[in-house]
């Protein structure tokens, strides 16, 4: 994905963070930054194959939150 499409998706997220979580997950591995030589430049994203291995992971995470908001334990 291009930037700015990742950018409309969180629509609650600063430019900046959203540039410094992208390159710390490039960082880590988790996301591939391509760059292509053109004008104007073009930048695209996409998720590594351990980015995809944490998939899984990530689903359960999202589940649980979902199950929390409707029956919260606190």
């Amino acid at each position: 994905m291009r930037f700015n499409e990742l950018k409309r998706l969180m629509t609650n997220i600063t430019h900046r963070a959203l540039t410094l979580q992208l390159r710390e997950l490039e960082h880590d591995g988790v996301v591939k930054r391509t760059v292509y030589a053109e004008v104007p430049p073009r930048v695209e994203y996409e998720l590594t194959a351990l980015g995809f291995s944490m998939e899984p992971i990530i689903n359960s995470m999202y589940d649980w939150g979902l199950n929390y908001q409707k029956n919260p334990i606190i």
